[in-house]
């Protein structure tokens, strides 16, 4: 072979050397292109941005946290089609939950509520007995619900509101929110047993936490008393465990709102600094 022809044949090879590696180039790139098309990529969702199921509920506007757990317990809950029983369960704020087929509804708004109850008046948003319930008494197109209970016949100050959050943090001991109650016994009450009831009495059920008690001067039949707990029926449990008879019991005041110029079964929604004032005292 000649110079000549050896240095056209080695262009030559060059050419299709070239050729081929556009050729694997062109196939690379195309490939990786529908590659990228057709890889699905998932939304990365961070934990902070999830929020557990029962306080989703709540905070909807759709019952006490309490409640919601039952809900979920009892498998009336669905989370994008699937049923939940899991307590603690944690969702996002964009899934899609119903109860009994029907789609939550997210609140706005809510809705704060101070009732003066009645006597023969349940502290509940509904009754299997068909007897009347708090819910009965208050006009309103907000879906609202108790804040903690009153016995049937305790009457006075009841919070009520579709703002979970807050009224989680009003019944939980950690806050200690101040409730007072103005009671009426069947005998005079002793001074040593009013001083062992601010001291804190050990019950068969309970222990109950040192309080504040206050004799009326004027009628020894009458007592006041402020706690900063709320157990079942306790301050009815105090007083019988010491040989008394409750007559009546009527809260005057759930942590600075009072019953003051509302007459029995009447209501008004909270002013704006009212609630403000609430929710800076748990830390909302």
């Amino acid at each position: 072979m000649s110079k000549t022809n050896y240095q056209d044949f080695q262009g030559f090879c060059k050419i299709i050397c070239n050729f081929h590696c556009l050729l694997v180039l062109f196939y690379y790139f195309k490939i990786s292109k529908t590659m990228y098309k057709t890889k699905k990529i998932l939304p990365v969702v961070k934990a902070s941005s999830l929020i557990r199921l029962n306080k989703f509920i709540a905070d909807n506007g759709y019952s006490s946290r309490r409640k919601a757990d039952e809900l979920i317990s009892d498998g009336h809950v669905k989370v994008n089609g699937k049923t939940i029983t899991e307590l603690g369960y944690k969702i996002n704020v964009s899934d899609f939950v119903t109860i009994d087929g029907d789609p939550l509804k997210t609140k706005k708004f809510f809705t704060y509520i101070l009732l003066n109850k009645p006597k023969d008046c349940i502290t509940t948003t509904s009754d299997e007995r068909d007897r009347k319930t708090v819910i009965d008494i208050i006009k309103t197109s907000s879906r609202v619900y108790p804040v903690g209970r009153l016995d049937r016949n305790t009457t006075g100050a009841l919070l009520l509101t579709n703002d979970g959050e807050l009224a989680n943090r009003l019944t939980h001991p950690k806050y200690e929110i101040e409730k007072v109650y103005n009671i009426t016994l069947d005998k005079p009450i002793n001074r040593d047993d009013a001083l062992k009831i601010s001291r804190g009495l050990k019950l068969e059920e309970y222990d109950t936490s040192p309080c504040e008690v206050t004799i009326f001067p004027e009628d020894k039949f009458k007592v006041s008393v402020a706690l900063r707990e709320g157990k079942n029926r306790e301050v009815r449990n105090m007083f019988e465990s010491l040989g008394y008879k409750v007559k009546s019991l009527d809260r005057k005041g759930f942590c600075f709102l009072s019953t003051k110029g509302l007459s029995r079964g009447e209501y008004r929604k909270l002013t704006r600094d009212e609630v403000s004032a609430l929710k800076k005292l748990v830390g909302l």
